[in-house]
């Protein structure tokens, strides 16, 4: 755990509401998940999917390389029937495919990316279709480790905002926005823990 991480959670345990969770609860993992391909496709598989759903299907998808490195070329290998064995929708398939391509016909792709913001890296991962928002902060906050990423739209999100503020319905974006504004510059932290609220202390991504 980096030294950002520790500052981080120490700075929002004085935060009023998300200080009383933090010191209820463990240190949550943050694995940072490998290469910019993979961690892409990744999240195709796991957009609108439960957690434990969709790690089932991406470790049967990581079967299917036999070993082999989770490469875009390796993954153009794979044939339709392949995926959509493992449990990967047609929709799906068809965004990593373009994924893929992206790579393939941009050797340089991503090649700079540490030295862009992450709106920089929001716009230009959404031009990839398939890839919204919600998947391009995933990858801002697990592949990247962007230590200041809030995404306003996630379900689980939204539910442990309502359960931390003890409110009636699930909030409106306006109202998460201003709430995640107080975590500054650690929203990503934040995160973390309103997953555990919500998913359990136990909780892995």
């Amino acid at each position: 755990m980096n030294d950002d991480f520790e500052a981080g959670i120490d700075y929002l345990r004085q935060k009023k509401c998300i200080g009383k969770l933090i010191k209820s609860m463990d240190v949550p993992s943050f694995p940072k998940e490998p290469g910019h391909f993979s961690s892409l496709i990744k999240y195709i598989i796991y957009q609108q999917l439960s957690i434990k759903s969709a790690r089932k299907i991406y470790d049967r998808l990581i079967d299917l390389f036999q070993k082999k490195s989770v490469t875009p070329k390796n993954f153009k290998l794979l044939s339709d029937e392949d995926l959509k064995a493992v449990g990967i929708s047609r929709p799906k398939i068809k965004y990593m495919n373009e994924i893929a391509d992206t790579f393939i016909n941009n050797k340089d792709y991503l090649n700079d990316i540490d030295s862009l913001s992450n709106d920089e890296i929001m716009s230009e991962l959404i031009k990839i279709k398939g890839v919204g928002p919600w998947t391009a902060e995933m990858f801002l906050m697990f592949t990247l480790h962007r230590l200041n990423v809030f995404s306003v739209k996630d379900l689980g999100l939204q539910k442990g905002i309502q359960k931390l503020f003890n409110l009636d319905k699930i909030p409106s974006y306006e109202y998460m926005l201003k709430k995640a504004d107080n975590w500054n510059p650690y929203q990503t932290i934040a995160c973390l823990y309103l997953w555990k609220l919500i998913d359990g202390n136990n909780f892995e991504w």
